[in-house]
C-alpha cells in the first residue's frame, strides 16, 4: 500500500510539473533554438585547444644500495617523495621561465582573422627575439615579412640582424615551421612580460604520477598550437634534463675544487720535505740508515699514511658539519665528501642540497606559504640533525682509530732512540716526506675519481614517449557545449516562468490557495476575454458557461437547496470579479426554473446594474433601509430570464455601513425567502469596508472571490485569521479570472497547473454571443 502511495505522489508531481511548464513550451523552443544559435557561433569563433602529452621515467641512481635503504628506512628518499619532487620540479616557475626564454614566447606571433584571433606559431615567416634588456611591452605590431626583410609601419629590418626598433633591440630569425601563407594574412607580434607567459604556461602545465607505485610521470599541455604545444613539452623535459646536469656538475665541481685545494697544499709541504732533506745531507755528508733504521721506517710509513687518511676524512666532516650548521648548503660551496666511506651521510648530504635548491626556488617564486616549501622545509629539519648525529659518530670513530695509531707509533720510538744521531734526523724526515707523498698520492687518485664523474654525467631519466599532441580539440568540445547551451535555455525557461507566477505577490495558482487558508476552493472560472458581462444562457455550451453550471452544482456543497437559499458573495479588494460571479451565477440558477433573486447589497460602488443592462435610478435596498418604501416595490423582473428578478442598490446613502446595521436588512431576506428559491447577494469587499461581515450571519452561504493574477497573497493569509473575529458564514473560494498560460496554451492556473475538465465542447464565442445580444 505504502510503495502504490508512493507511485501516486510520484506521479502527480510529474504530472503536476508537466502542466505547470508545458503551457510555456514556446518559450522554452525559442530559447533553446537562440541558445544553439550562440553555441553555433561561440564554436565557429572559438580558437580550438589541443592538449599535447609527453611521458618520462625517472631513475632512482641509489635505488639497490644499502645507503638508500638505510634512507628509506628513515622515510628521507622514499620512491614516492622522490617522484612527487620531481613533479614538483617539472613544473616549477624556474624552469618554465627557461622554456619562455628559450623558445621565445614572450614575442608570440599571431593571425587576425575575421571573427578571433589564432597563433602563427607555426605558420609565420619569422620568430622575433628580444634583448635582454628589453623592458617594452606592446599589444599589437603589424609587420610584413619575405625571406629577407621584415616592413614595420615604413621602416625595412633586415632579417637574422640584431637591429633597433621602435620596440626595442629585436632580432627578426626565419622560422623553422615557416609554410607559404596564404595572401592577405594580416600578422601581429606582441611583446609581453616573461612573467606574465610563465603564469600562463604554469596554469596549463599539468604533471602527474602514472600510479602511485610506478616512477613514470605523464606531462600534458594545452595550447591553441599543437606544434607549439609539442615544442614547449619537449623543451620543458629538456630544461629539466640540464638542470639535473647542473647539479651533478656543480657538485663534481666543488668537490674537484676541495682536492685542488688539498692538493696544493701537499705539494707545498713536499717540497718544502725535499728542501730540508737536501739541506741537511749537504751538511752531515752521505748518511747510511741501517736496517733498524729501514724497518722503523716501515712500519712506522704504513701508520703515518693511516693517520693522514684519517686527517684527511675528519677535515671533510668538519666542512660537512659546518655547512650543515650554517642551514643554506643551497647559497654557498657544496661540501665535497671526498674520502668518505659512508654511503648514507653521502646521500643525506645530497638530499639536503637538492631539497634546499627545490626549496629556495619555491620561496622566490611562491613565497614562504607555498604547501610544497613548507614541506620542503620539514624535510630539510628532519635530515639535518641526522647528518650531525652521523658526523658526530664517525668523527668519534676516527680519533679512536687515530689515537691507536699514535700509540703504536710511541712503541716504535725505542727503536729510533737506539739509533745514532744523524741517523736518528734523517729517519725523520724521510718519514715526514713519505707520509705527505702517500696523502699526495691518494688525493690525486680522488682527483682522478671526480674528474671521472664530472665527464661521464649523463641524464638519468629516460623519455618513454617524446611530446605529442592529440588529432581531436579538447576544448570547445561540441557536444558538451550544445548541451550546456540547451541546459542554460531550460534554466533561463525555468527562471522566467518561476519569476512570472511563483514568485509574484499576487495569487496566481490554486494550489496556492488551499496553501494558504483552509477555506475550500469549489469552483474555477476562466478568464473572459470578452467585454460581455454575462457569459451563461439557455443552450449555450462554452467552458465558461460550464463552469458556471458546475459552480451551481457544487453549491450543494455548502448546503444551498430548498431551506438554505441565501448565497453571500464578496472577495477581498474592489475588482475580483464578485459582481460578475453573482449576475451569472444567480442566471445559472434561474435557467434550471427556480425563482431566483439577485441584491446589489453594494452600497459603496454598484455594477451590476450595468452588468444586467438595467436602469440604475430605480428605488432600491437604500430606500428600503431607510423605511421609505416597502419591499415589494423595489424588487424588478429582468428580461434575461423569466426567473430573475433583480434588486439594485438605489440612491448610495452617506452612511452605508450603519444603514445596513440598522437591522431592516435581516426583514428583507425574510419577505424574500416566501418569494423565491434563491437569493444571491452581491455586497461590498470585506478589505475596505466591513459590510459582509454585518450581512454574513443573515446568510446560509458565503462565495469569497478571489481573482488570478490580481488578488494579492497577503489577503488570502488574512481569511482565517479573520474569519476567527469576524466568521463569514459557511465561507468558501471561487477562483476567477483564470487565463490561459504559456504562448499561445490552453492550460490554465487551476489545481494540477490545467483545467482538464474534458468537457469537448467546440462551441465559440460568436455563437454564444448570440443569445447575450439577444437577451439584452
Amino acid at each position: 500500500m505504502n510503495r502504490k502511495i508512493s507511485e501516486n505522489k510520484e506521479n502527480n508531481f510529474s504530472s503536476s510539473f508537466i502542466f505547470r511548464y508545458l503551457p510555456y513550451w514556446p518559450l522554452f523552443l525559442i530559447l533553446v533554438v537562440v541558445a544553439m544559435i550562440g553555441a553555433w557561433f561561440y564554436l565557429k569563433m572559438a580558437v580550438p585547444v589541443y592538449e599535447t602529452n609527453a611521458r618520462i621515467l625517472v631513475k632512482d641512481e641509489k635505488k639497490g644500495t644499502e645507503d638508500s635503504k638505510t634512507l628509506e628506512s628513515l622515510d628521507l628518499i622514499s620512491p614516492k617523495k622522490i617522484i612527487d619532487n620531481e613533479m614538483e620540479v617539472i613544473q616549477s616557475k624556474t624552469l618554465l621561465n627557461e622554456v619562455v626564454k628559450n623558445l621565445h614566447l614572450y614575442a608570440p606571433v599571431s593571425e587576425e582573422r575575421r571573427f578571433n584571433t589564432a597563433s602563427a606559431y607555426a605558420s609565420s615567416p619569422i620568430i622575433v627575439v628580444a634583448d635582454s634588456t628589453n623592458k617594452q611591452r606592446t599589444a599589437k605590431v603589424y609587420f610584413t615579412a619575405d625571406s629577407n626583410y621584415v616592413k614595420i609601419g615604413k621602416n625595412t629590418y633586415p632579417i637574422n640582424e640584431w637591429v633597433n626598433t621602435p620596440f626595442g633591440r629585436l632580432n627578426f630569425k626565419p622560422n623553422k615551421y615557416h609554410a607559404d601563407l596564404e595572401p592577405d594574412k594580416k600578422l601581429y607580434f606582441s611583446l609581453i612580460d616573461p612573467k606574465k607567459v610563465v603564469s600562463s604556461l604554469s596554469s596549463r602545465v599539468k604533471v602527474t604520477a602514472a600510479n602511485k607505485l610506478s616512477s613514470i610521470i605523464n606531462i600534458s599541455f594545452t595550447d591553441e598550437n599543437p606544434t607549439r604545444g609539442e615544442d614547449i613539452v619537449n623543451e620543458l623535459i629538456k630544461v629539466y634534463n640540464k638542470s639535473i646536469i647542473d647539479d651533478k656538475n656543480t657538485l663534481a665541481a666543488n668537490t674537484s675544487k676541495f682536492i685542488e685545494e688539498r692538493l696544493a697544499q701537499v705539494g707545498d709541504d713536499l717540497i718544502k720535505i725535499e728542501h730540508k732533506q737536501q739541506a741537511y745531507k749537504a751538511n752531515k755528508g752521505a748518511v747510511d740508515v741501517d736496517t733498524q733504521g729501514k724497518l722503523f721506517l716501515e712500519n712506522v710509513s704504513s701508520n703515518d699514511q693511516k693517520v693522514s687518511e684519517i686527517n684527511t676524512k675528519l677535515s671533510v666532516l668538519n666542512q660537512v658539519e659546518s655547512s650543515v650548521k650554517a642551514r643554506n648548503i643551497a647559497g654557498g660551496i657544496v661540501p665535497s665528501m671526498a674520502g668518505v666511506d659512508d654511503p648514507s651521510l653521502t646521500q643525506m648530504v645530497k638530499n639536503l642540497y637538492d631539497l634546499e635548491i627545490q626549496a629556495e626556488s619555491l620561496r622566490k617564486t611562491t613565497g614562504e606559504n607555498n604547501p610544497l616549501a613548507v614541506s620542503y622545509t620539514d624535510q630539510i629539519n628532519k635530515i639535518r640533525p641526522q647528518i650531525l648525529e652521523n658526523v658526530r659518530n664517525q668523527r668519534q670513530g676516527l680519533e679512536a682509530s687515530k689515537r691507536n695509531l699514535s700509540a703504536t707509533n710511541s712503541s716504535y720510538s725505542s727503536v729510533l732512540s737506539e739509533l745514532p744521531e744523524t741517523q736518528r734526523q734523517l729517519v725523520d724526515i724521510n718519514r715526514e716526506q713519505t707520509e705527505k707523498s702517500n696523502l699526495y698520492t691518494f688525493l690525486l687518485n680522488k682527483k682522478e675519481e671526480t674528474e671521472l664523474s664530472y665527464v661521464s654525467n649523463v641524464i638519468g631519466n629516460k623519455i618513454i614517449d617524446n611530446a605529442e599532441t592529440g588529432e581531436n580539440p579538447v576544448s570547445p568540445k561540441k557536444k558538451f557545449v550544445y548541451l550546456s547551451a540547451i541546459l542554460m535555455a531550460m534554466i533561463a525557461g525555468f527562471g522566467v516562468v518561476v519569476g512570472k507566477e511563483t514568485l509574484r505577490s499576487k495569487v496566481m495558482f490554486q494550489k496556492e490557495i488551499e496553501d494558504l487558508t483552509q477555506l475550500p476552493v469549489i469552483g474555477e472560472i476562466t478568464a473572459e476575454k470578452s467585454k460581455n458581462s454575462i457569459v451563461i444562457g439557455n443552450n449555450q455550451k462554452t467552458l465558461i458557461a460550464e463552469q458556471f453550471r458546475k459552480l451551481r452544482t457544487t453549491l450543494n456543497y455548502l448546503g444551498i437547496g430548498a431551506k438554505q437559499k441565501r448565497i453571500l458573495i464578496t472577495s477581498a479588494i474592489s475588482g475580483e470579479g464578485k459582481s460578475f460571479v453573482a449576475a451569472n451565477l444567480a442566471i445559472s440558477l434561474a435557467l434550471t426554473g427556480k425563482k431566483v433573486a439577485l441584491l446589489d447589497f453594494d452600497l459603496n460602488n454598484p455594477s451590476l446594474a450595468s452588468k444586467l443592462n438595467i436602469d440604475s435610478d430605480h428605488v432600491g435596498i437604500t430606500e428600503f433601509l431607510q423605511g421609505t418604501i416597502s419591499p415589494d416595490k423595489i424588487i424588478r423582473q429582468t428580461e434575461i430570464d423569466e426567473n430573475l428578478s433583480f434588486i439594485s442598490t438605489g440612491k448610495l446613502p452617506k452612511n452605508p455601513s450603519e444603514l445596513i446595521m440598522n437591522g431592516r436588512a435581516e426583514d428583507l431576506l425574510n419577505y424574500l425567502d416566501g418569494l423565491f428559491d434563491y437569493i444571491v447577494i452581491d455586497i461590498a469587499p470585506v478589505g475596505p469596508v466591513s459590510d459582509a461581515y454585518v450581512v454574513s450571519p443573515f446568510c446560509d452561504a458565503t462565495l469569497y472571490i478571489v481573482r488570478h493574477g490580481y488578488t494579492p497573497k497577503v489577503f488570502i493569509e488574512r481569511i482565517d485569521e479573520n474569519n476567527r473575529l469576524n466568521k463569514l458564514t459557511n465561507a468558501a473560494i471561487v477562483f476567477n479570472g483564470v487565463s490561459t498560460r504559456g504562448i499561445g496554451s490552453k492550460y490554465g492556473y487551476g489545481y494540477g497547473y490545467g483545467y482538464g475538465y474534458g468537457y469537448g465542447y467546440t462551441y465559440d464565442d460568436k455563437k454564444s454571443n448570440k443569445f447575450l445580444n439577444s437577451s439584452k
